[in-house]
């Protein structure tokens, strides 16, 4: 029996991309339960929230037009989708509180970045649910109005893409604001969305607004270094990403290593962002939570050592991102120069 627009889907961990989608999910008629953090919950609950984005959309809900709850025993009971939208080093312990509170046969869908999430997803639900791959290509960022109201404005675009073989779950995810496809290959596009979020942590180190830092050749070029150390390693251990934007990943490093002028014009849609907006691993370290280093520039080293290849670029620009958590002093702010500094 296939998903239906009456379907109940819950958000299992919603923050910025959570509550995005959430809230286009129940703008878009869906009935939506948001399981979040306490003080997140009350402030929803007090003054609503703003859902907008880039290409000009804005609109608000209510109070009451989400379920809010802090207990995921009232957010899985009756969800017949739940959308894991928690960062990675959370997902075993949201993988428990599913197998515990979920009823059997609840289609569990990874909106998450890296690569691993469905498998660490499997070792806790097993075969009593369908685990599904996803991948959010857009970037979201949460501020504050007046009187505490959350907005959520999409900073950049793309189409969220999760893995065929469910009926009716694309139609169900598929709402304005936030369109939705099936992809027949989900590895490959999440290594493929991996590579690009090798940015996530430079933006972090340099804190630098992201349409700002990509406008920079000096900052491309320590970027395209990495993406061609990743490149070498996943190909040695037979991956293949998909598509970049229906770029080859392999063109990718020459792309951003063109002079300003010329990259503005051959990636006019990549720099489609946002004038403020900035990486989640940025706002990681603002808000002094951990980030997801380990599996994202973690994820190409530990690969690289199975491999028995080098991986310099990734090892310390990770170094440098757990240092920055460690002081906890938000981001570093540092140059290209200094970062390349590390690296030489």
């Amino acid at each position: 029996m296939g998903l239906g627009s009456q379907s109940r889907i819950a958000v299992a961990g919603a923050g910025s991309i959570g509550c995005y989608v959430g809230g286009c999910l129940a703008l878009g008629g869906r009935g939506v339960s948001l399981l979040l953090r306490t003080a997140l919950a009350e402030t929803i609950g007090r003054s609503g929230v703003r859902i907008s984005d880039l290409d000009g959309a804005d609109r608000s809900l209510a109070p009451a037009a989400l379920a809010l709850t802090t207990d995921p025993a009232q957010a899985f009971a009756q969800a017949d989708a739940i959308l894991v939208t928690v960062k990675s080093g959370a997902t075993e312990e949201m993988a428990r509180l599913v197998a515990q509170h979920a009823r059997p046969g609840t289609v569990v869908v990874s909106l998450q970045n890296g690569v691993g999430n469905v498998d660490r997803l499997k070792v806790h639900l097993g075969d009593k649910h369908t685990i599904v791959a996803g991948m959010v290509p857009f970037n979201v960022v949460q501020t504050r109005e007046q009187l505490g109201r959350p907005r959520f404005h999409r900073t950049t675009s793309g189409t969220l893409l999760i893995a065929e073989g469910v009926p009716g779950l694309k139609a169900l995810l598929d709402v304005p604001g936030s369109a939705v496809a099936e992809h027949a290959d989900m590895g490959a596009v999440q290594w493929g969305k991996l590579l690009l979020n090798l940015n996530n942590a430079l933006n972090a180190l340099s804190g630098l607004p992201l349409a700002t830092q990509l406008a920079d050749r000096r900052w491309r070029v320590l970027l395209a270094a990495q993406i061609e150390e990743a490149l070498a390693v996943v190909r040695a251990s037979g991956i293949r990403p998909a598509r970049i934007e229906s770029v080859p990943p392999r063109m990718i490093p020459f792309i951003l290593r063109l002079p300003d002028a010329l990259f503005r014009v051959a990636a006019r849609r990549m720099l489609a962002i946002d004038p403020q907006a900035r990486s989640s691993m940025w706002e990681d370290l603002e808000r002094r939570r951990p980030t997801e280093i380990e599996y994202l520039q973690g994820a190409i080293v530990a690969l690289a050592s199975m491999a028995s290849l080098p991986s310099p670029t990734s090892a310390r620009i990770a170094r440098l991102v757990r240092q920055a958590e460690n002081a906890g002093a938000g981001s570093p702010r540092l140059l290209p120069e200094q970062i390349a500094g590390q690296i030489a």
